[in-house]
């Protein structure tokens, strides 16, 4: 059974930073791409970054480049998502998903599996 399960998240200011981790169990990542997206109140959910570990390629949002950093552990099986220099409009439910394959995608649909969540809030 694929899970994933997000932990870091929590209360930061402006300009702090957070590190949102995601394990992953009942797969490896040398065939799979896994991604950071995000859904605040009222809006949809949005890809914030991804990553094939494999091919080492990685992708970012234009709303995060140069602020978020994605990295993987493949030993520990588990994806990071370094947030520095965090901004009030970063505050959402931050999701990580897995898709099948080794394409980078920041599209949510081509995603199948997601962990449950974890809040980020940044206050000003």
């Amino acid at each position: 059974e694929v899970q994933l399960v997000e932990s870091g998240g929590g209360l930061e200011q402006a300009g702090g930073s957070l590190r949102l981790s995601c394990a992953a169990s009942g797969f490896t990542f040398d065939d799979y791409v896994i991604g950071w997206f995000r859904q605040a109140p009222g809006k949809e959910r949005e890809g914030v970054s991804c990553i094939s570990s494999s091919h080492g390629s990685t992708y970012y949002a234009d709303s995060v480049k140069g602020r978020f950093t994605i990295s993987s552990d493949n030993a520990k099986n588990t994806v990071y998502l370094q947030m520095n220099n965090l901004k009030p409009e970063d505050t959402a439910v931050y999701y990580c998903a897995s898709r099948k394959g080794r394409v980078i995608t920041l599209a949510p649909m081509d995603y199948d599996y997601w962990g449950q969540g974890t809040q980020v809030t940044v206050s000003s």
